[in-house]
C-alpha cells in the first residue's frame, strides 16, 4: 500500500524549526504533515502519522470539532486555553490549542500545541528550591539544638528502666525507641544540609546507574525485576560520580517502596535536545542527557504531587520526605532537571543532565 503523502507544501527549515508539536489537518480531519516537535509529541514518525485521522492519536478535551470548523468558516485563528491533551501513551498534558487556517488553501488548519507542562514545573521547581533552602537552615538549627535534651531524655528513661516493673518498661522502651528514631531523622537533616559541593568530571551515565542497581537487587529492590533500556551512545555528563549514584539510588528505592507487592522498574536513557535552561551565570543550557526511572505501582497521592520534591513531603506512612528533596538538591547543585509524571500504574522520574564540556586540545610546542 502506497504512503499517504501530503498535498500541501511546508517550508522545510521554517517548519522543522517550530518549538511547538504542530499539525496541518484538511477538512477530512486527516493529518497531512507533522514537525519534528510533534513527531516527538505523539512518539510517532511523520511517514506513520501521514494519512492518519488526528483524533486517532490526540484526545484533546475542548469540543475540536466546531473550533475546527468556525476557523475554516471565520477564516480566523482561535486559542482554546488549558485544555487536557492526552495521546494515549502518557499522561495528560495541560495545553494551549492554537488554530489557524492556512489562508491559500482554506480547508487546511494548521494545529499548534503549547504545552504549560514545563513552565509551569519550573516555576514549581523553583519555589520548591527557594523553600528547600529556609527549611533547611531552620531545621540544622533544630536539630542541633535538639540532639542534645533528646539524649538527656534517652539515657534518663534507660536509667529508670533499671527499676521499674516489666508492664513499665513497654514504656521506657517505647521512650529510648523513639528518640533514637528522632535522632536518625535529625541527623538525616543534618547531612542534607552538610552536603559537600560536587566534584564534578566526565561521568558516563551508565557506569552511576549500574552501581545504583546493583546496590539496590541486592537490598531494598530485591523483590523487583530491574530492567535497563539504555541508549548506549550517549557522551558524558559533568557530575560528581558518587552523588549522581545516589541520586538513582534514592529514586530506584522510591519506586521500590511504591511496589511493595513487586513489580518492574525501567531505567531508561536517551538523548533530547528540547530542554535548556538558564543557568546562575546567565546564559541557557541544553540537558539533553535524561534517565528515566519508570515503576508500575499505585502513584503518587495527587495531593503531594506538586510538592513531592520539597522537603518533609512524603508520601509513606513513615518516610520523612527528605529522599527526594535530597535528590532534588543534588540535581540542582548539578545545574540539571528532575521532573515526575505519575498515573495509577506508571510513574517516570525523570533526570535531565549537561553535557561535559569537551577537553581542549593540547596546542603542541
Amino acid at each position: 500500500m502506497t504512503p499517504y503523502r501530503a498535498p500541501y507544501p511546508v517550508p522545510g527549515v521554517i517548519w522543522a524549526s517550530l518549538p511547538f508539536p504542530t499539525l496541518l489537518i484538511d477538512q477530512t480531519g486527516t493529518i497531512l504533515e507533522v514537525n519534528p516537535a510533534g513527531e516527538t509529541f505523539l512518539n510517532a514518525s511523520q511517514r506513520s502519522l501521514t494519512g492518519q485521522p488526528v483524533f486517532d492519536r490526540l484526545a484533546i478535551e475542548a469540543p475540536m470539532e466546531e473550533a475546527l470548523s468556525r476557523v475554516r468558516a471565520n477564516q480566523s485563528p482561535l486559542n482554546i486555553n488549558d485544555v487536557d491533551v492526552t495521546t494515549g501513551e502518557r499522561p495528560p498534558v495541560q495545553c494551549t490549542v492554537h488554530l489557524a487556517p492556512m489562508h491559500d488553501n482554506p480547508g487546511i488548519v494548521m494545529l499548534i500545541l503549547s504545552p504549560r507542562e514545563l513552565a509551569d514545573r519550573m516555576g514549581r521547581s523553583m519555589g520548591a528550591k527557594t523553600a528547600a533552602r529556609s527549611a533547611i537552615g531552620m531545621a540544622e538549627m533544630l536539630a542541633h539544638e535538639i540532639k542534645n535534651p533528646l539524649a538527656g531524655i534517652s539515657g534518663a528513661a534507660q536509667l529508670l528502666s533499671m527499676n521499674i516493673s516489666p508492664e513499665d518498661q513497654e514504656l521506657t522502651d517505647l521512650i529510648v525507641e523513639e528518640t533514637r528514631r528522632i535522632v536518625k531523622l535529625l541527623e538525616q537533616v543534618e547531612q542534607f544540609g552538610n552536603l559537600r559541593p560536587p566534584d564534578r568530571k566526565p561521568v558516563n551515565i551508565h557506569d552511576a546507574l549500574d552501581r545504583a542497581r546493583k546496590s539496590a537487587l541486592v537490598g531494598f529492590a530485591a523483590h523487583m525485576s530491574i530492567v535497563e533500556d539504555y541508549d548506549p551512545s550517549l557522551p558524558p555528563t559533568f557530575a560528581d560520580s558518587d552523588q549522581l549514584m545516589q541520586v538513582f539510588l534514592n529514586l530506584i528505592k522510591n519506586a521500590a517502596e511504591a511496589c511493595k507487592d513487586g513489580g518492574t522498574i525501567r531505567l531508561h536513557t536517551f538523548y533530547d535536545l528540547s530542554l535548556r535552561l538558564r543557568r546562575k551565570d546567565g546564559p541557557s543550557a541544553a540537558l539533553p542527557l535524561n534517565v528515566e526511572i519508570i515503576d508500575d505501582g499505585p502513584g503518587i497521592p495527587p495531593e503531594i504531587a506538586a510538592s513531592i520534591f520539597e522537603p518533609f513531603v512524603s508520601g509513606r506512612e513513615n518516610g520523612t520526605g527528605l529522599g527526594l528533596a535530597l535528590v532534588s538538591k543534588i540535581i540542582t547543585d548539578h545545574d540539571g532537571w528532575i521532573s515526575v509524571d505519575s498515573v495509577p500504574g506508571r510513574t517516570v522520574f525523570r533526570v535531565s543532565l549537561p553535557l561535559a564540556p569537551r577537553e581542549k586540545k593540547k596546542e603542541s610546542p
